[in-house]
């Protein structure tokens, strides 16, 4: 299974960082913090990835050219030209960067990479964000309902897209909100499980908001559902997100650490 990752967007309310680096490239602790989502998938055997790249995304790209190089032991040998690598550290994923365009929007990022998502389940996820989600859990019960499409429901203040669902017991979302201010409510913490047909939904290419339309849609076709997750999420939209992030990871307290 391959984990799709949105990692194009301009990151502004990270201006004191994303002047030189887009959001998913901003560590946490000394890793970028696309780093430690990775390692969540991969810690439930997902290390197939496909990341949406956009504002500064050649960053991105030459930050996977030279992990392997920088995570290994070496010697040159300058008189001969040569490279000797010794105890590799790197992990074994496959990375797929795209250019997914400056301007485009999420869910014209995801259509964008269909060629290389095939038609297998497949996962999705913002890169900003962390949480201990057990994501084998989530796939499994995406598995279970059969519908197109699963977001993971948290809890957090108002700033996020609201989901309205059936009543305590049901998974099954009646309506999608996004950004709906003052209320409290389970919202959109991303770690979506997804059907390819869903790239069906987004409708009006580039400028397709992936949480506006094609979840709206979704829902309304009964064809998604959620995952409730009551555990650690924490996305990194400011730099006071940031400073808390690093300090759980520095002091070694970092819910997110699943591997």
């Amino acid at each position: 299974m391959k984990a799709v990752i949105l990692a194009g967007g301009f990151g502004t309310r990270l201006s004191e960082e994303t002047g030189i680096k887009p959001k998913p490239l901003v560590e946490i602790g000394s890793k970028p913090i696309i780093w430690h989502i990775m390692k969540t998938y991969a810690h439930h055997g997902i290390t197939d990835f496909i990341i949406c790249a956009g504002y500064l995304g050649h960053t991105i790209k030459r930050y996977f050219a030279d992990y392997f190089i920088n995570n290994a032991d070496t010697t040159y040998d300058l008189k001969s030209n040569t490279l000797t690598i010794h105890n590799n550290h790197a992990e074994d994923w496959k990375v797929t960067v795209v250019d997914t365009g400056l301007e485009t929007m999420t869910g014209g990022r995801l259509a964008r990479v269909r060629p290389f998502i095939g038609d297998e389940t497949f996962c999705m996820t913002y890169g900003d964000g962390v949480s201990d989600i057990d994501i084998t859990k989530l796939i499994d019960f995406h598995r279970s309902h059969g519908k197109l499409a699963t977001l993971t429901a948290v809890r957090a203040p108002g700033r996020f897209g609201i989901i309205t669902m059936d009543d305590t017991e049901s998974d099954k979302i009646n309506s999608f909100n996004e950004k709906t201010e003052g209320e409290s409510s389970m919202i959109n913490g991303g770690y979506f499980v997804l059907e390819p047909k869903v790239l069906d939904y987004i409708k009006e290419g580039d400028q397709t908001t992936w949480e506006q339309q094609p979840l709206k849609s979704l829902a309304e076709d009964g064809q998604l559902h959620a995952f409730r997750h009551y555990g650690f999420w924490q996305p990194m939209d400011t730099l006071r997100d940031k400073v808390v992030l690093d300090a759980m990871w520095n002091e070694k307290k970092a819910p997110w650490k699943v591997w």
